[in-house]
């Protein structure tokens, strides 16, 4: 048998327990000693004194947990009491017995062995109540290990800094199990507790868990798990992911149920390495969804990240990353912070990381206490930044009333939904172990709160503010900490109570289930059940989480303080935001900027550089448009519409084409109407004076010529106007076939003309003679361009197309194509330029007074078109002008060198044989 026996003073309940092994000095008076199987424990029975906690491991215990086997005197007697209230009467009766009754008093207690299995240290159990159910609850009341060495032995470290907020939501979980069994929601069946902090430790964490369920002093190793059966039939907590990560492995192992109701790790959805963990809150990757969406709302898109060094850091920060990177959020840096050693070093690191950034917004995912000491370092040189929390600080009051935490900027962030405890305040305003029970954090938050000494009452008895500090009590608690972030507390003793309901079959009179049930049982039960609290319906997913949201929160100021306000809300079913936003009070009413670059304003898009929050603004071209800000790429402007460079908004395009009411068109058709009323006009006159000799020869030939210029007049009209498919071909057509005709008659003449001069060749001109066939000449050559023009009609059809003008903003030049490959035009214009070469060749070969008029007319013509092809070629736009002007010049260079000299001669009336012979 193991026998160790604790002393623990009186007014220190907090402070580690000193075990008294091997004395080799019999006790001074006033106080009794025992042996027992070799070691010695012994009480002060003075007037201050101590409490003697003894502690046996049994051989062999009975379905009571008791066993006894005794031998000669004190040797081997040992009992195992599962039920501690014993103890906690005896330790009040041991401190009113005087020193003569000491020695009877600690044979009584040694005989009965009273003890808790979690009592192999006094600071393992710090809160107790005993029940028919045991629910165990694993809070860290204290955030820190003093004294931390590793790969040293006997452990000396010690837990320090007593945590509030902690504490809090303990005092919860608490006052929800004595509400239920107030309340008789479990007919006939009272829950018990019993408590162990694991100071924020992950090792210490996993030692509260064997501590708990070791029998016999040590953890039992089964071939069946399932047949494990511990008095203590779930646990509550732990507050931080990084100590539920390894206590859910090992109760996962056990089949023991764990409900969390803060640690919100990802990992710990996996319900094949964390089978019997559940939590009252949703994972990570909703807390870093709706940090994303909420950044993403302010169009924060460059920020820091700082974390801790440990799983929940760790896994957050895997969670968080790419959703913000699919809202398009850029990590100016990411740091992570250790949470036991060089703790200050590594803070103070971190802040000269964000103070060289030009992030302005900081997301930190720190511990409470981490988050005070970066602020303090903020404070320092009064860095201001805009800070994200995430829901394991954000309505930390002890942050909140640090002093100058009005100079660190503003503070935003999630937490989890709150809600109000009934009775809760209450209960805190008078503060007191469970009737029955025991709460060493109880006595030592009130030694604290009173300023009473961490030392011995008899040594310092004057420090203490209050005459008994166990019994004082005042509303501090409720200023110091936002007692409804205690609320999922409440929410996670109630999923346990209803699941023990259900398997129980409890009804409102009694439960008929027996109260000694497999642990895995619950398990089965929780992940079934269905509940109701506060009028809200609750249910754990596949995975043992809730799928509630989050409440977004915002730090005020008030004085020289700050608090909390819930400013909206983020709901998982709806995958974003909601704010009010006339309940964030920016400076000037301007959400503050956080960006790589400074934003792309509309008209402009972003440049993105190896970055992608990192980018230049570039305009948008022609034709493109932005109308938002930092847009990726300009949109094209729908058809009909266009833009300038740099535009906001497209237009709708202007349609350019040779106006009826444009000068240009007005001067064509004034040219039009004379050049036809010219030809008329000639025609007249050449019908009045047919039997002149000047036109008599000619005159049916120069008719022809009249009737093909007033054709081509007659496409020139087609230019004119908004121009479409059937009007494109007339125009060409009109043109080709009407010169081609003029072009003919005039080479039937200058034929003439040069067969008139081989009269020195009487033999060449009868061979030349054979082929002065005029009317037949007429005609070959002008069916010749028909046969053209319905090739290029048919095999390279003209059509009508819209094209940017260069000359106009936001115009749209609407003209006549010329087919997609310029044949038939090409060869329609060769073919007329061919005849207009070969007239003028023959007019220059017989060149006289005669053939001036051809030659000049043809020289017009060439000229006019030599000098419309380049143009025609480089300028789009001017296609038609050009081509309506040449085709002006040629029929006004035919007309005045060919009709209006006859004209003048025979309205004058000077008439030779030379010109009567000639025509």
């Amino acid at each position: 048998m193991i026998v160790s026996a604790y002393a623990r003073k009186q007014a220190c309940p907090h402070e580690k327990c000193r075990t008294l092994e091997h004395p080799h000095t019999v006790p001074a008076d006033g106080a009794v000693g025992v042996e027992v199987e070799g070691h010695q424990a012994f009480w002060t029975c003075d007037d201050k004194p101590f409490i003697l906690v003894l502690t046996t491991v049994p051989p062999h215990t009975d379905s009571l947990g008791v066993s006894t086997k005794t031998k000669a005197g004190l040797g081997w007697i040992t009992l195992l009491h599962k039920f501690p209230v014993f103890h906690s009467s005896l330790r009040q009766s041991l401190l009113t017995m005087r020193p003569q009754w000491c020695l009877y008093v600690l044979g009584v207690a040694v005989m009965l062995g009273l003890q808790l299995h979690c009592s192999v240290t006094a600071s393992i159990c710090g809160a107790y109540a005993p029940g028919d159910i045991i629910i165990g609850i694993l809070s860290s009341v204290h955030y820190e290990i003093k004294d931390l060495q590793p790969w040293i032995l006997p452990d000396t470290s010690a837990c320090v800094n007593f945590d509030l907020r902690t504490f809090v939501q303990a005092l919860a979980s608490i006052h929800t199990i004595e509400t239920i069994n107030d309340s008789g929601f479990l007919p006939g069946i009272k829950l018990g507790y019993l408590m162990c902090d694991p100071c924020a430790y992950a090792s210490k964490a996993v030692q509260c868990v064997a501590d708990i369920l070791a029998v016999n002093g040590s953890l039992t190793v089964l071939p069946d798990f399932s047949k494990f059966n511990p008095p203590v039939k779930a646990f509550l907590g732990e507050r931080y992911s990084e100590t539920s990560i390894p206590s859910a492995k090992l109760l996962s192992l056990y089949k023991i149920p764990q409900v969390a109701c803060t640690s919100s790790a990802t990992a710990l959805s996996d319900k094949l390495r964390y089978t019997t963990f559940f939590r009252v809150i949703p994972n990570n990757i909703y807390q870093g969804q709706a940090l994303a969406k909420l950044l993403r709302h302010f169009n924060w898109n460059w920020i820091g990240v700082v974390t801790p060094d440990d799983d929940y850091g760790r896994g957050i920060y895997e969670d968080f990353a790419p959703r913000a990177g699919e809202e398009g959020i850029c990590f100016s840096f990411s740091v992570m912070v250790s949470n036991y050693v060089n703790v200050r070093q590594r803070i103070r690191e971190a802040a000269d990381t964000i103070r060289n950034s030009n992030a302005t917004v900081v997301v930190l995912f720190l511990r409470v206490q981490q988050v005070e000491m970066l602020f303090e370092e903020m404070i320092k040189t009064n860095t201001s930044r805009i800070w994200i929390a995430s829901n394991a600080w954000s309505t930390a009051r002890s942050i909140m009333k640090m002093k100058g935490i009005n100079k660190v900027g503003e503070i935003l962030g999630t937490n989890f939904i709150t809600g109000k405890i009934p009775g809760f305040e209450e209960y805190l305003r008078n503060l007191r172990p469970s009737p029955g029970g025991r709460n060493d954090f109880i006595r030592e938050y009130k030694q604290m709160r009173f300023n009473c000494c961490q030392q011995s009452e008899h040594t310092c008895p004057l420090t203490c503010s209050v005459t008994d500090p166990q019994e004082a009590n005042d509303d501090y608690l409720l200023r110091a900490v936002d007692v409804t972030e205690a609320y999922n507390q409440r929410v996670a003793v109630y999923a346990v109570a209803h699941a023990i309901k259900n398997l129980l079959d409890c009804s409102d009179t009694a439960c008929t289930g027996d109260t000694n049930f497999m642990p895995y049982k619950l398990v089965d039960s929780l992940r079934k059940v269905n509940f109701t609290v506060d009028n809200k319906t609750y249910a754990f997913n596949e995975n043992g989480d809730f799928m509630t949201g989050y409440d977004i929160m915002m730090w005020k100021n008030s004085g020289d303080e700050k608090i909390s306000e819930v400013v909206g809300k983020f709901l998982i079913k709806k995958q974003d935001v909601e704010l009010d936003e006339h309940k964030i009070p920016w400076t000037n009413n301007t959400v503050p900027l956080s960006r790589c670059s400074e934003p792309c304003p509309p008209g402009t898009e972003m440049s993105i550089s190896n970055i992608s929050c990192c980018y230049s603004c570039t305009n948008c071209s022609e034709g493109y448009y932005s109308n938002e800000t930092d847009q990726l790429a300009c949109k094209e402007c729908p058809v009909g519409y266009s833009s300038l460079p740099g535009w906001t908004e497209c237009q709708k395009l202007k349609i350019w084409y040779l106006e009826w009411s444009a000068a240009y068109p007005i001067v064509v058709m004034i040219g039009t109407v004379i050049g036809v009323l010219l030809l008329v006009f000639s025609f007249t006159v050449y019908i009045l004076h047919r039997e002149n000799p000047i036109i008599k020869d000619t005159l049916v030939i120069s008719c022809l010529m009249k009737f093909g210029l007033i054709v081509s007049f007659g496409g020139v009209i087609l230019f004119l106007g908004d121009p479409n498919d059937p009007i494109c071909r007339a125009q060409q057509t009109m043109y080709g076939l009407g010169f081609t005709l003029c072009v003919s008659c005039i080479l039937v003449m200058a034929v003439h003309t040069f067969i008139e001069i081989m009269s020195s060749d009487p033999v060449k001109q009868r061979r030349l003679r054979k082929f002065n066939r005029p009317f037949v000449i007429i005609f070959l050559l002008t069916v010749i361009q028909a046969l053209i023009c319905i090739f290029w009609m048919v095999f390279d059809p003209v059509g009508v197309v819209e094209a940017p003008s260069q000359t106009q903003l936001l115009t749209l030049n609407r003209l006549c194509t010329q087919g997609p490959k310029y044949y038939g035009f090409g060869a329609m214009h060769v073919y007329i330029a061919l005849l207009a070469v070969l007239c003028f060749l023959l007019a220059f070969k017989g060149r006289s007074t005669e053939t001036e008029p051809i030659v000049f007319s043809m020289l017009i013509h060439l000229f006019a078109w030599f000098c419309f092809i380049p143009v025609y070629i480089t300028q789009d736009e001017l296609r038609p002008i050009v081509q309506i002007s040449a085709i002006m010049v040629s029929n006004y260079g035919v007309i005045f060198c060919h009709f209006a000299p006859k004209w003048f001669k025979i309205l004058t009336g000077r008439k030779t044989l030379t010109e009567a012979t000639a025509h």
